[in-house]
């Protein structure tokens, strides 16, 4: 039902994303500044900053020491830099304000039909990933299980889209071989962060121009599919089938529409930020890859995840 509450202006969220942006956190992490060290550090007005910065310190992300310096509050040093924590999210949070520019471009992409110009790509990329791979913690395991069922011992997965790496060493510390599939941005991103004892090979490409050669076990598409339209779907199924054993599966981890509100408003995400993206129903994933030479069997609920699971004949 309608929810006049969420018309409120997200302030505080509007302020920490810029206090990121500029770099304030960092500025201060390692130990505390005065407000005109800060200024001149970051290049900013010294009006505006102590604006800004009161403000932070009034919601508890900053405070002031005993010699009027400013340093980062423990819950806030808990949120941005202690993965450790129980309420850590770094700065994944990021995507979501990076997104804003492009939903306040949401009548005109209504009236056209076309994406939101994005001309201020710089960090986004980072925070994509983060996002991505914070989000993702919490179904890895419960999901990888999942996938991995009835399988053979040490199977083959390809992980399509795969870069920020979450659901692979999920796969490879149950024993899979797991090859990475991403754009080559993201592989040269990601690639430090990767333990080197795992089983786990990254191969730079585009997965609408192809996939790497198999034979594989599983095929798995986490968040992927709500990227392109029909057109492209099919033919990922379709590339995918031709590289998957027989009995083999492919998992797709999306959010399905018809199935509540979640889908349907993040289908308006995709209309601003892609030509043909959008979320699809469980009926046109079962025609696509029933198409593609895959047995579909109902979608599943696992942790926070829909998955459908398609079995090759």
């Amino acid at each position: 039902m309608p929810n006049p509450a969420s018309f409120q202006l997200p302030q505080e969220f509007l302020l920490v994303g810029a206090a990121v942006k500029i770099g304030l956190f960092d500025a201060i992490k390692n130990g505390p500044h005065t407000l005109r060290e800060l200024s001149e550090k970051l290049g900013t007005d010294y009006r505006a900053l102590w604006t800004a910065t009161e403000a932070l310190a009034a919601l508890g992300y900053v405070i002031y020491s005993d010699n009027n310096e400013l340093k980062l509050s423990e819950e806030a040093d808990n949120i941005f830099y202690n993965p450790a924590h129980g309420d850590y999210t770094g700065f994944s949070f990021m995507h979501g304000y990076n997104l804003i520019s492009a939903w306040n471009q949401l009548p005109e992409v209504i009236k056209t039909g076309s994406p939101a110009s994005r001309k201020d790509k710089a960090g986004h990329s980072k925070s994509f990933i983060m996002a991505m791979s914070h989000h993702a913690q919490r179904s890895a395991s419960a999901v990888s299980e999942f996938c991995l069922r009835d399988l053979s011992a040490n199977p083959r997965v390809l992980d399509v889209g795969g870069g920020p790496l979450t659901y692979a060493v999920a796969f490879a510390k149950k024993g899979a071989a797991v090859t990475v599939l991403d754009l080559p941005e993201v592989i040269e991103m990601m690639s430090p962060e990767l333990d080197s004892a795992l089983n786990v090979k990254m191969v730079k490409g585009d997965f609408t121009r192809g996939l790497p050669e198999g034979p594989f076990d599983l095929v798995y598409l986490g968040n992927v599919c709500h990227i392109y339209g029909e057109t492209e779907n099919r033919k990922l199924f379709a590339d995918a089938a031709k590289e998957t054993v027989k009995g083999g599966r492919i998992v797709i981890s999306d959010m399905i529409r018809g199935t509540g509100a979640r889908a349907a408003v993040f289908a308006v995400n995709m209309l601003v930020n892609t030509v043909s993206g959008g979320t699809w129903t469980f009926e046109q994933y079962k025609e696509w890859l029933g198409d593609a030479g895959f047995q579909v069997n109902p979608w599943e609920l696992v942790g926070e995840s829909q998955l459908i699971t398609g079995i090759k004949k």
